[in-house]
């Protein structure tokens, strides 16, 4: 029954808006923002600690309840791709209108990129990004989870996540201290990142794209993204769009570097419409794989 279950939430995503408080997730949040508060030490046993205090509490009372109810709705709390879709297509409506500067502040609701001063092409490259990344985080690794552990899955997943955005960052409070969390996160989401990968290079053609050139650009890029995830995810992406991504990124006045993937023109305002109708497509063939796994 986990199978209908898994389907079942993926439709409420899909019609079931996010409510605007109190949602399980951002409750979660709160949570482990005060036990940060209590356990925090410029230290990596700490980060270990906190990690392990914020995540294990939510696996177990996870596996205290099982059914399609239970896995549905946690299903649906877990996954995010039709929020994706719809925030992704506002700053293209935006774009499309001429308004950078709406799109600038619409930006901050898909990632953590400082908007001051983009472009118009920066934007985009900011908003297919976040969608190649994210097709992975809010809706690939939460199925392929739940598939194979059910509620506790579901929800394990995602509370790892939501500490690797929290304090992840190679900052100076979270260089150490973020460790734990980041390095969990890199685990959970190593599998489900190459399914997304594999996944986008199968879709390809539903943007006009080439399978072989996908795969191409997948199995060459995949490996140069600092990130052992994201990477493979952007650089799959960037092959099923015929463009090219990454370069100068700014997170709160620090300037990093990423590589070139893909060998493509750059992405325009238009290329957020394809990112993200081939997201929806990979996003229908998780489902079918989570539901032909999940017993």
């Amino acid at each position: 029954m986990r199978s209908l279950g898994l389907v079942a939430g993926f439709l409420l995503d899909a019609v079931v808006p996010d409510p605007r408080r109190g949602h399980p997730v951002a409750l979660f949040g709160r949570v482990a923002q005060e036990w940060e508060r209590l356990v925090y030490r410029d230290s990596r046993l700490a980060g270990a600690l906190f990690a392990a205090g914020a995540v294990a509490p939510v696996v177990v009372a996870g596996s205290l309840v099982r059914g399609v109810v239970p896995t549905a709705v946690t299903a649906w709390a877990t996954l995010g791709g039709a929020m994706l879709g719809r925030e992704a297509g506002r700053v293209a409506d935006a774009l499309e209108a001429g308004d950078l500067e709406r799109a600038r502040g619409l930006l901050t609701g898909l990632c953590g990129r400082d908007p001051a001063g983009l472009d118009e092409g920066q934007i985009a490259r900011a908003v297919v990004e976040s969608v190649a990344e994210n097709t992975s985080d809010a809706v690939v690794g939460p199925l392929v989870w739940g598939a194979l552990a059910g509620v506790p899955g579901l929800a394990g997943f995602r509370a790892v996540n939501t500490l690797d955005a929290m304090v992840g960052h190679r900052d100076a409070r979270y260089a150490r201290f973020g460790t734990a969390s980041a390095r969990l996160d890199d685990l959970a989401g190593w599998g489900p990142a190459r399914l997304t990968a594999l996944l986008t290079v199968l879709a390809a053609p539903v943007v006009g794209g080439d399978v072989e050139r996908a795969w191409r650009t997948w199995r060459r890029d995949g490996h140069a993204h600092p990130s052992p995830n994201a990477g493979q995810c952007e650089a799959a992406f960037a092959g099923a769009l015929g463009r090219s991504l990454g370069g100068v990124n700014v997170y709160a006045g620090r300037e990093e570097s990423r590589p070139v993937l893909g060998d493509g023109p750059p992405v325009g305002v238009a290329d957020i419409r394809r990112a993200v109708r081939l997201a929806r497509a990979v996003n229908v063939l998780a489902l079918v794989v989570a539901a032909g796994v999940a017993r």
